[in-house]
């Protein structure tokens, strides 16, 4: 923990998305906001600016936990206060979630399969109007 600047406030753990600044990094995560006149969900993101301490020093893709201090500067509220690794390291357990979606839609295919096809109905001809017969 950075003992230079003291911290109270929020914890969070994002992903360092931009390097780019002198001791500064830019740490993002997502979330679900509710919205209750539709009852469901939806994604939002939140982007910060975070002090980045020499002993850290945060890259682009490392997952940090972030927390709470006093305003540092214009847009700087938080400070990086541990490095969990890199961007791999959250990815990697994501893979086996994906397996069992597979299996899902082989067993939706074969269902599909066996299901008799419906054979499309032809459309009939127009009728032509009867002639009138001309009667004198």
């Amino acid at each position: 923990m950075n003992t230079k600047t003291s911290t109270r406030g929020r914890t969070f753990i994002g992903i360092v998305t931009s390097d780019k600044m002198s001791k500064t990094v830019t740490v993002e995560w997502n979330r679900r906001h509710y919205i209750p006149k539709y009852e469901r969900y939806e994604k939002r993101r939140t982007k910060v600016k975070a002090h980045n301490p020499d002993d850290i020093d945060a890259r682009t893709g490392d997952k940090v936990i972030i927390m709470e201090t006093r305003p540092l500067s214009k847009t700087k509220r938080f400070t990086i206060i541990k490095k969990l690794g890199g961007e791999e390291a959250e990815e990697a357990p994501a893979a086996p979630k994906e397996a069992p979606k597979k299996e899902q839609s082989a067993k939706r295919a074969a269902k599909k399969k066996a299901a008799p096809k419906k054979t499309p109905k032809k459309k009939a001809a127009p009728k032509k109007k009867a002639e009138k017969s001309e009667q004198a």
